[in-house]
């Protein structure tokens, strides 16, 4: 598993010539519904293991969470699953919120 930090992954997200990963969003639901990276997908980590089989293992996957957490374990979880290439967005969508986007809100 790697690490990323939030600007990474937001210069990551704004090259258009690099593939786009699954911003795999492990959150609650009502977390989601308070703000969210856009192009993010909702998968709370409860329903991560029913849901796996439905994963590309080819592309590139970026877990978040709220701080980090939730989403290394997300992210450890896959790679036990047989997936290359999860990275773990640090400090999740709080520090996105402080370093990318401050007009998101937080909590």
């Amino acid at each position: 598993m790697q690490n990323m930090n939030a600007k990474a992954l937001a210069a990551w997200l704004d090259d258009e010539a690099s593939p786009s990963p699954l911003l795999l969003d492990v959150r609650e639901p009502w977390e989601y519904q308070l703000c969210h990276i856009d192009g993010s997908s909702s998968v709370p980590m409860s329903t991560v293991p029913a849901n796996v089989g439905q994963l590309d293992k080819d592309k590139p996957i970026v877990c978040i969470c709220h701080h980090g957490m939730r989403s290394m374990q997300v992210a450890l979880f896959l790679e036990q699953h047989g997936f290359a290439h999860v990275i773990n967005l640090t400090g999740g969508v709080d520090a996105w919120a402080t370093q990318v986007d401050s007009n998101m809100p937080t909590y």
